[in-house]
């Protein structure tokens, strides 16, 4: 069994290869912000605070240096070609993997198509760039023509992919130019899509065999499997088949007829089943922890302690609210009087999230099924298992079939829930990007909503404050489920005076946190959930040594023995930060802490404020009076006092501003799975003008 301390520092290459990264992310900073005649050699090596000589050390002149940033942006396009090749099963579907990666959201990104940009506008005149770009398009036509060939002549591949290639390279170039305003990624993918599927049809009569076709998810893609692999061994759990539109339609079907029953049952009925699942949780705590386990590459010790317990917690709680649900009676005097009935919406959708499978699912179903919805429930695709243990353990419980029901895919089915009409609410659980299509699509049929999106939530440490509280607290916000909580405290407001004693203690206490192997019972900090999610968050480390700030810890990936195998990066602590850091304004998602000090009360309440987001908030002091004052300038949905990410089912929990709408748990859950219906009844006759 591999256990890793982070008191052991990272190999000679490992430290070689994260300051390369950092030069280049550099470059790639100040090619966006001043081009490409702006970035020089010196101006670069002045952005990383490093002399010119360590930069021509490493990359031996500006063409050296631009040429690898180039590669990198290239290599990040490849890299997700790669990723979505390994989830297509057709040609088609490696077609739309091509177009997908080059027209990603990250590809849209002002930072990134900047730079971009600037490559593209000098590949003429470097020679080094050249060859980077050559092998970039041979690269992407080769993957086109290969593909092409298996659906279409091979004298027509070949001008195809050419053809298609330059769309893409066409359709993003115009979106670059009109500074994003003309094109997004989801518009750019469509348009593309549409043009191959238009021309696959000119020869589908011949090559195409119907009984083969997968099942279709719309024009967007032709993936019809999940892969759930272990992101801390790369080993794959399990092949899931993805829901196209047929499927998501049946299982409406199949919702309507069962929610009728189950709304016709009594509330104590209805209760007994929840509390009944709740019971059968908890006996399988072990089993459920250590899928979830597998599935998230969240530690052992988290999935059996919090995990399954919450969300057992969860069903019991809304099983004790089921039989309680009502209205109120209103006298409107001898003539009439009146009354109101809570209702349920009918049937519901819910989108889980990956970083916590098991407990968004019970977060989402328990309060829906206790009003009386039926839930159809779509987990993330990196994590699609506990879902459905979780249907089988309500079915065990006694829940009438089609009442709970599990829909697997990628955004393509998420969207036939959020556009179905026969679906009157959805709930998601996800990014700030996700919730603003998800509110669109529900527009049209005027959908519930509940968002339950990102955060860059502030914890503020006052001068009397218990510095050990505080650190642990610290702590929790931001190496728990390494760093993957939507909640995290990740700006972590220091006052002057005990700024060092804070920091002293928090490196000795982070220090000694265990990386490792999640089945291990004393690994604290397990990977991440995925490659790609690694690399950005080591993107953002890499952004913050450019940007100025000091690595106090960590602030690389772990490799050693069998955890080379899967996704770790070792708790990482940023000191000298300052508020206009990509690292302090950005979700990174990961175990990175950034740490900034603050002289007074007002000054700290303006910039923890100052953010797009309104999620969470911490604050640590004695003193109470200044505690509740300061929480209550704070604009975030859920807040703490000397405490973090501490969530009691019996807390609404959710977000303002770009952080959500609607809440979670608590009564306030009722609100928004079930509908007031106003009943006037007359005690006279009927007094007419007419």
């Amino acid at each position: 069994m591999n256990r890793q301390s982070t008191t052991v520092a990272p190999p000679r290459d490992e430290l070689e290869e994260s300051r390369r990264r950092q030069l280049i992310e550099v470059t790639i900073d100040s090619l966006a912000k001043v081009g490409y005649v702006g970035s020089t050699l010196a101006q670069i090596a002045s952005r990383a605070a490093v002399s010119p000589g360590l930069v021509a050390h490493y990359f031996r002149d500006k063409d050296g240096l631009l040429a690898a940033s180039f590669r990198t942006l290239a290599r990040r396009v490849g890299q997700r070609v790669r990723a979505r090749f390994a989830l297509a099963h057709t040609p088609r579907g490696r077609i739309q993997a091509v177009i997908d990666a080059n027209l990603a959201p990250e590809e849209f990104d002002q930072r990134t198509g900047t730079a971009w940009l600037a490559f593209w506008g000098q590949v003429l005149h470097a020679e080094g760039l050249k060859r980077v770009q050559k092998v970039y398009q041979v690269r992407t036509l080769s993957n086109l023509r290969y593909a092409l060939k298996q659906l279409v002549p091979a004298h027509e591949a070949r001008s195809l992919a050419a053809m298609i290639a330059a769309m893409i390279d066409g359709v993003w170039l115009r979106a670059a130019l009109s500074s994003w305003q003309e094109a997004d990624s989801e518009s750019a993918r469509a348009l593309l899509t549409a043009f191959v599927d238009g021309r696959l049809k000119e020869y589908a009569p011949v090559v195409i065999d119907p009984a083969s076709t997968p099942r279709a998810l719309g024009p967007a893609t032709t993936i019809t499997t999940i892969t759930s692999i272990n992101p801390a061994t790369g080993a794959v759990l399990a092949e899931i088949a993805v829901d196209g539109a047929a499927e998501v339609d049946a299982a409406v079907a199949r919702a309507q007829d069962a929610q009728r029953r189950w709304a016709a049952m009594t509330g104590a009925a209805r209760a007994r089943v929840l509390r009944q699942a709740a019971d059968i949780l908890r006996a399988c705590n072990r089993e459920l922890a250590e899928l979830e386990t597998r599935d998230t590459g969240k530690p052992i010790q988290e999935t059996r302690a919090v995990d399954v317990a919450s969300g057992a917690d969860c069903l019991e709680y809304f099983a004790g609210l089921a039989a309680s649900l009502s209205g109120e009676h209103l006298d409107l005097g001898p003539q009439a009087f009146g009354y109101t009935r809570r209702e349920p919406l009918g049937v519901v959708a819910g989108i889980g999230a990956w970083n916590y499978p098991l407990q968004i699912a019970c977060w989402k179903a328990a309060p829906a099924l206790a009003c009386g919805n039926a839930m159809l429930f779509k987990p993330a695709e990196l994590t699609p298992l506990t879902a459905i243990r979780l249907g089988e353990i309500l079915a065990q419980a006694g829940l009438p079939q089609g009442v709970f029901q599990v829909v697997q895919g990628y955004a393509d089915t998420g969207r036939l829930l959020t556009r179905h009409p026969q679906i009157r609410k959805v709930s998601l659980t996800g990014e700030v990007g996700t919730g603003r299509a998800v509110m669109a699509d529900a527009a049209a049929s005027l959908k519930h909503v509940t968002l339950e999106l990102g955060g860059k939530s502030p914890l503020i440490v006052f001068d009397d404050a218990s510095i050990d509280n505080a650190v642990g607290g610290a702590l929790l916000a931001n190496f728990y489920s390494a760093g993957e909580v939507c909640s995290n405290g990740t700006r972590v407001f220091v006052q002057r005076g005990i700024r060092s004693a804070f920091l002293e203690c928090l490196k000795t206490r982070a220090a000694a946190m265990r990386v490792g192997d999640p089945m291990d019972p004393d690994t604290q900090v397990g990977s991440l959930i995925c490659e790609s999610h690694m690399e950005k968050v080591l993107g953002y480390i890499a952004r913050g040594r450019a940007e100025g700030a000091h690595v106090l810890l960590g602030g690389y990936r772990v490799t050693t023995g069998d955890l080379a195998n899967g996704f770790f990066v070792a708790p990482t602590v940023f000191d000298d930060c300052h508020d206009d850091m990509a690292i302090a304004r950005e979700e990174i998602f990961g175990p990175v802490m950034t740490v900034l000090e603050f002289n007074d009360e007002e000054e700290v309440i303006a910039r923890a404020n100052n953010t797009e987001f309104g999620l969470a908030a911490g604050v640590f002091t004695n003193d109470l009076t200044r505690a509740h004052r300061v929480i209550a300038r704070l604009q975030a949905g859920t807040c703490w006092i000397n405490h973090y990410n501490v969530t009691p089912v019996e807390l609404p929990f959710g977000g303002v501003k770009l952080s959500g709408l609607g809440r979670e748990n608590g009564r306030a859950a009722i609100e928004h799975y079930s509908q007031l219906k106003s009943v006037y009844v007359a005690m006279a006759d009927v007094d007419a003008p007419y």
